[in-house]
């Protein structure tokens, strides 16, 4: 029946449109920022979900932002352990030389004391962000170790890793500014001993720091795959699905396009029935 107080299907069709065009904007909107949940409104649960998991993101890229410095802060003091034990590997060929009672024993401690200075400069030197593996006082702070934060819990809380110093200043087992200076071949054998330890405290000092400099990598690549992992299920769980947001999209238009007929159509009823009269 058609009634002028009461179009009901032009009502229906009104309502048809409202519904069709606010699921378009839904689609829209879906398509436009590449997620099906952008706000809690949307839906509260996964919202929340991915909230908390982009947190926990955002905390392990920090993470591996401070594994990458202390890697290169041990990699520089690795670095500089390595160019020591090499000048000392020269300074037992001198002392070997020196001991065979072969040259001028000034000349050779002349040269001993060069290569002491360039090894001292070199422990000045291999510092990086303002933390030195090869000194007494690490930090500058009276620190003798390095800690790195390595990795979230999944309570939250900080886990870490600690690189302990070689300390090139002040071990007894590195006193080389009390080295025996080379005056005789007597001497020189004295020295010798003396750099054969010095040597040997600096290979194990340069494998302990290669080491933690491994240790760092490693642990560095883990958080990285472990945040894209992370990063994937977010994506999984409130990301947009374009082909099927594209299929819907057409679907959704097809349906906008015959609900504007079907509300036109409805709304000329009244003068249908008013050409009667």
């Amino acid at each position: 029946m058609i009634s002028f107080h009461n179009n009901s299907g032009a009502l229906v069709a009104l309502q048809t449109l409202g519904g069709v065009n606010s699921q378009l904007n839904t689609v829209q909107d879906s398509i436009s920022t590449g997620q099906d949940v952008n706000t809690a409104q949307d839906n509260a649960a996964l919202w929340a979900i991915s909230e908390l998991m982009n947190s926990d993101i955002s905390g392990l890229r920090s993470v591996s932002d401070s594994l990458s410095m202390g890697e290169a802060t041990v990699a520089v003091a690795s670095a500089g352990a390595e160019q020591i034990t090499e000048t000392l590997t020269e300074m037992r060929s001198l002392a070997m030389m020196a001991s065979s009672g072969m040259g001028d024993f000034s000349k050779f401690e002349a040269a001993m004391a060069q290569k002491t200075e360039q090894i001292n400069s070199i422990i000045s030197a291999s510092g990086f962000n303002g933390v030195n593996l090869l000194k007494t006082d690490v930090d500058g702070a009276g620190g003798t170790s390095l800690t790195v934060p390595s990795g979230l819990s999944g309570t939250g809380s900080l886990s870490t890793l600690s690189v302990d110093g070689v300390d090139f200043e002040g071990s007894p087992q590195f006193d080389l500014g009390n080295r025996t200076a080379i005056t005789d071949g007597a001497s020189a054998l004295t020295a010798l001993g003396e750099i054969e330890g010095f040597l040997s405290y600096a290979i194990d000092s340069s494998a302990a720091l290669g080491a933690s400099a491994n240790q760092l990598a490693d642990q560095g690549s883990f958080v990285s795959k472990m945040s894209d992992s992370i990063t994937q299920g977010v994506s999984s769980t409130i990301d947009t699905s374009m082909e099927e947001a594209a299929t819907k999209l057409l679907a959704l238009q097809a349906q906008q396009q015959l609900s504007t007929l079907s509300l036109s159509i409805v709304n000329t009823m009244p003068d249908t029935l008013r050409n009667l009269y």
